[in-house]
């Protein structure tokens, strides 16, 4: 279990200050547990934006993942996500490339998506004529799916997919999730609302396609894509919802409810046995998406 898989503190009420919100994650006890092996893991430099990569097997074929992490765009970092990136990256055979973009209230939007921007191109140059897809978790989530609006309304790099885990899109919080599911599933409504407050700063940015691509993006052009919405979570509307705006737009979505489940699942195998499951079908979608891409 990662460090965003525990119980959330009250933000937005009791809890305000951001350093003590980040303090109650940092101060809660990590697992114990030996970190899945890979040939090569190492914190590198993304022209500027730290990054972490995950090297599986050392091939100069494999294709490449851009991982964004979730944490409502304020908590959780590269240490929280590192299980799953690892397992990503042994599940899918390709090289994962986990941001540590600049989180906010001290760094708004654009912050978050223009570091996240700049690791992709590091990526893609990095990793020259490999295949390309993009992930994220929750806001992270939200990044990946508009680096692929960045990615086309910038003349690139190509991304061959966007795989999108319960997606945090829509900063109006209007889809029935966000009541039915407002409190007693882990992530509350409060929670969601107090994130969104912290990333955007003006109504223009809660407009902003690049902020939130639900409802306000032009979505044709863009890369297949993999949505998974737990049932349990508030953000469940928002996943259900960008899945039929990319397929009215054109673009081929594969989607998948788990309606028992809660935010945050997949990253929390350690706590939840039958969620394995859950990740070899996520990370198959995506292994199949980066061969498809690899073949030509």
């Amino acid at each position: 279990m990662d460090l965003c898989s525990a119980n959330f503190p009250p933000l937005g009420t009791e809890m305000t200050d951001i350093a003590d919100v980040r303090a109650f994650f940092a101060a809660r006890p990590a697992p114990a547990r030996v970190p899945l092996s890979l040939a090569h893991v190492a914190d590198e430099d993304a022209d500027g934006v730290p990054v972490r990569v995950y090297d599986p097997s050392l091939r100069e074929d494999a294709p490449v993942v851009l991982f964004c992490h979730g944490g409502g765009f304020v908590i959780c970092d590269l240490d929280s996500h590192d299980d799953f990136c690892r397992a990503m990256a042994k599940a899918t055979g390709a090289v994962v490339v986990s941001v540590d973009y600049r989180r906010a209230p001290e760094h708004r939007f654009p912050a978050a998506p223009e570091d996240a921007y700049t690791a992709l191109l590091w990526a893609a140059k990095t990793y020259q004529g490999r295949p390309i897809a993009v992930a994220g978790d929750s806001a992270g989530g939200n990044l990946a799916t508009v680096l692929t609006l960045l990615s086309r309304d910038r003349g690139g790099p190509e991304i061959v997919f966007q795989a999108l885990y319960y997606p945090m899109l829509d900063p109006t919080r209007s889809g029935a999730s966000h009541r039915d599911n407002a409190e007693g599933y882990f992530l509350t409504a409060d929670h969601v609302r107090w994130f969104w407050e912290q990333y955007l700063t003006t109504d223009a940015d809660a407009a902003n396609p690049y902020a939130a691509p639900l409802g306000h993006a032009d979505l044709t052009g863009l890369p297949p894509a993999q949505v998974i919405s737990p049932g349990l979570d508030p953000l469940c509307s928002d996943g259900d919802a960008y899945a039929v705006a990319l397929a009215e737009a054109g673009v081929p979505v594969v989607t998948r409810r788990y309606d028992g489940m809660f935010h945050g699942f997949l990253s929390m195998g350690a706590a939840l046995p039958e969620v394995a499951e859950a990740c070899e079908e996520a990370f198959a979608v995506l292994k199949a998406r980066l061969t498809e891409a690899a073949a030509g």
